[in-house]
């Protein structure tokens, strides 16, 4: 879908894995990723994939790294979820203002600059919202909430 001020396209495909572990695992994973993991309500990216912190000891890592290896020996749980979800990314001067029909969060650039990345709501579903740029936003949705979200992007920039 793309319309004048905004667009919404597939994110690429990539491998997406839940990762739980404690600063040893940060550190292992950073090394095997090629740069640290992010801290709190951030992102980064690198040659490696990109992570986005989710919690105190919890990343979203997309790539094709091979952490397995990388982990072995440490306690950790990494769980591929590359089938459970699908990305979106979203463009143009009216992205922010489209998602804030359904986002509870503060997305004017000043409160929720490039490279913070978040676990919230879009009306009834969950999300994970990464922003890349001043006017481009990375969705992470379950694929059985993709239908719902989309629909609701619409709707949402069919009213401003």
């Amino acid at each position: 879908m793309a319309e004048a001020g905004f667009g919404v396209a597939p994110a690429a495909v990539a491998g997406r894995f839940i990762l739980r572990g404690g600063p040893a695992v940060a550190a292992q994973a950073g090394a095997a990723l090629g740069f640290a993991l992010p801290g709190r309500l951030a992102a980064r990216e690198g040659e490696g994939g990109a992570a986005l912190w989710l919690g105190p000891d919890e990343w979203l890592i997309f790539g094709g790294a091979d952490l397995a290896p990388a982990l072995a020996g440490t306690a950790h749980s990494l769980v591929d979820v590359s089938q459970r979800q699908m990305g979106l990314e979203l463009t143009g001067p009216l992205a922010a203002r489209v998602l804030s029909a359904g986002c509870p969060l503060d997305l004017r650039e000043k409160s929720f600059p490039p490279g913070m990345a978040a676990r919230t709501m879009f009306m009834k579903a969950e999300i994970v919202l990464w922003r890349r740029g001043p006017q481009r936003f990375h969705v992470e949705v379950w694929r059985s909430f993709a239908p719902y979200l989309a629909a609701h992007l619409a709707e949402a920039r069919r009213g401003l």
